[in-house]
């Protein structure tokens, strides 16, 4: 994945009372008159002392593994019937109230994707980005408009945009996991295959829950635009730890957890 790349764009947040307003989510979320300049987005790496450990797996993990490397190696193709059928869906979960224009539309960017066609930015993350996206509009709506809508906490001028975060979140988790090594790595890459064997949509749910980490930890550092990078190797960290803890037989069982609302 070392050739996957996604640039990041900062997004001003409008109060009420100035311009550039509208009833859509461009108000928080930042329209084609609000974007700022793009921003390099360095993914949170794994550590090189990574490499040297290896860990067995039973069967059972390392079909689960293999399955999830399957979701990994494909790549968002905007020729592709279910493709353009799942991006559709996500606008639908995310307005809808607002009827799209096309799939290439200069509506995308009150998402806070960079430009009027998604798929540019999916090539960071490949479809199992837009289905992490899709997992999470369905099952914790609340959560994912108050993220997509900044509703929560007090904010930056100039926020993180919605969706080119969640294609980053969806990469360093990839990362973070090891999951393209054909043995996990890394004692948290390996742990989390024992959630991942006993849910096979635990990598959904753990998307769902960085998320929430994520935009959590950037309210509690005050964060703006530059900090993001920070912001995401605080979430790292934390996850990590939550991960690690020895008790924790489920997902739901992280502290983490309990930031999300249906």
């Amino acid at each position: 994945m070392d050739d996957r790349g996604s640039s990041f764009v900062a997004v001003r947040r409008i109060p009420q009372g100035e311009t550039c307003h509208s009833n859509s989510a461009e108000v928080v979320t930042g329209s084609a008159a609000c974007l700022g300049r793009g921003l390099s987005c360095v993914y949170v790496q794994r550590r090189d002392s990574d490499a040297s450990n290896s860990f067995d797996l039973t069967l059972a993990k390392e079909e689960c593994l293999q399955r999830i490397q399957r979701r990994i190696d494909v790549p968002y193709d905007s020729s592709i019937i279910e493709h353009q059928e799942a991006l559709r869906a996500l606008w639908n979960a995310a307005f809808p109230e607002e009827e799209l224009h096309g799939l290439i539309s200069e509506q995308w960017k009150e998402m806070g994707w960079q430009g009027k066609d998604p798929s540019t930015d999916f090539r960071g993350g490949g479809f199992i980005s837009l289905e992490n996206f899709l997992f999470f509009a369905r099952n914790f709506p609340k959560s994912f408009q108050d993220l997509l809508r900044k509703l929560e906490g007090d904010r930056s001028v100039w926020e993180y945009p919605f969706a080119v975060a969640g294609v980053n979140i969806t990469y360093m988790l990839i990362q973070m996991l090891d999951l393209e090594a054909v043995k996990p790595r890394n004692l948290v890459g390996a742990t989390f295959l024992k959630f991942l064997a006993e849910n096979e949509s635990a990598f959904d749910l753990l998307y769902c829950i960085t998320f929430k980490l994520m935009d959590h930890q950037w309210l509690s550092m005050r964060a703006s635009y530059m900090d993001f990078n920070a912001v995401m190797k605080a979430t790292r960290r934390q996850l990590e730890k939550e991960l690690l803890v020895e008790d924790i037989t489920r997902l739901e069982d992280l502290p983490s957890y309990k930031l999300l609302s249906r």
